[in-house]
């Protein structure tokens, strides 16, 4: 048994570097078959780029999976606007994101973007806490994770039948963020103007050994720190069933959902724009809305 760490140890060791690591080697070839949720997490950062009216000279891509954004971006009417984007992590630094010091200089770049990443640190305050100081007063982060709603089909299977036929479950999928905590993650991170959403969305498969296979190919099977105990192909099949009679659709597919959270925030600057002083408003909420202010002693 591990013994805990203490909190002179720093942050818990949730995943399993090395593992992640040898997912991504493997994953490397078959990517390209199954990458489109990095696609779609592309996609919408490019878009958002769009919106923004200003010049990023200096762009840097964190992505474990990096090129994604780059094509993304290209083909979207911020191209002329966004730099060449840099890849300068190494492998490791992809797998265990937050875990080295970034190879970034402070206050170097206009653009930092990670791409489906940031949900295997161990230390995901710490991580974006980097990538904060490596922007430029008034540089800008993109992000996305997956969030909690993602797979939450395939969790629910590997417990019940691992309970049933084990009499004792191990987490079989990682623990994300909720979707909610986006913009208290980058405050805590020193960021300005955080934004967060959360896109949902369903995924059909032929079965759970589809799902399996695109999963192997992102890259996003399980690395849990600790001993892993191999699922049988007896469980593995029950699960399969199950998955099917519980969630099964009218065309004998399977849903799996996903849920991404997508980030964004700002290095402080002082030109940014600041919320008002407490009491400074010059007008009562009431009369701006045109109701009737209720103070809690009306009668009943």
């Amino acid at each position: 048994m591990t013994a805990p760490q203490s909190p002179s140890e720093g942050p818990p060791r949730i995943f399993d570097a090395v593992r992640r690591q040898a997912r991504l080697v493997r994953s490397a070839s078959r990517f390209p078959q199954a990458d489109f949720l990095h696609a779609r997490a592309a996609a919408n950062a490019a878009e958002s780029l769009e919106a923004i009216l200003r010049d990023f000279p200096v762009t840097v891509d964190l992505s474990a999976h990096p090129g994604v954004f780059d094509a993304a971006v290209r083909s979207s009417d911020a191209a002329g606007r966004v730099g060449p984007v840099q890849t300068p992590v190494s492998l490791a630094q992809r797998a265990a994101p937050g875990a080295d010091a970034l190879p970034l200089a402070d206050a170097s770049t206009d653009l930092i973007v990670s791409l489906l990443t940031l949900h295997w640190a161990n230390d995901l305050p710490g991580a974006l806490a980097q990538i904060r100081r490596a922007l430029k007063p008034d540089g800008l982060f993109i992000g996305t994770l997956f969030g909690a709603g993602t797979l939450k089909e395939l969790r629910a299977v590997l417990t019940e039948v691992e309970l049933e036929e084990r009499g004792g479950a191990q987490a079989r999928v990682s623990p994300f963020a909720d979707g909610y905590d986006g913009a208290a993650l980058l405050q805590r991170a020193g960021f300005a103007l955080p934004v967060s959403d959360v896109d949902r969305f369903t995924v059909r498969y032929a079965d759970l050994f589809a799902l399996i296979r695109d999963l192997r190919a992102m890259g996003e099977t399980n690395v849990l720190h600790g001993p892993v105990r191999p699922l049988s192909r007896r469980i593995v099949a029950r699960a399969a069933a199950l998955y099917a009679e519980r969630y099964g659709l009218d065309d004998s597919r399977i849903p799996a959902t996903f849920e991404i959270i997508h980030l964004a925030g700002w290095k402080p600057h002082d030109s940014q724009q600041k919320p008002l002083p407490r009491g400074s408003a010059k007008t009562r909420l009431a009369d701006a809305l045109g109701v009737k202010e209720m103070t809690g002693e009306e009668p009943d």
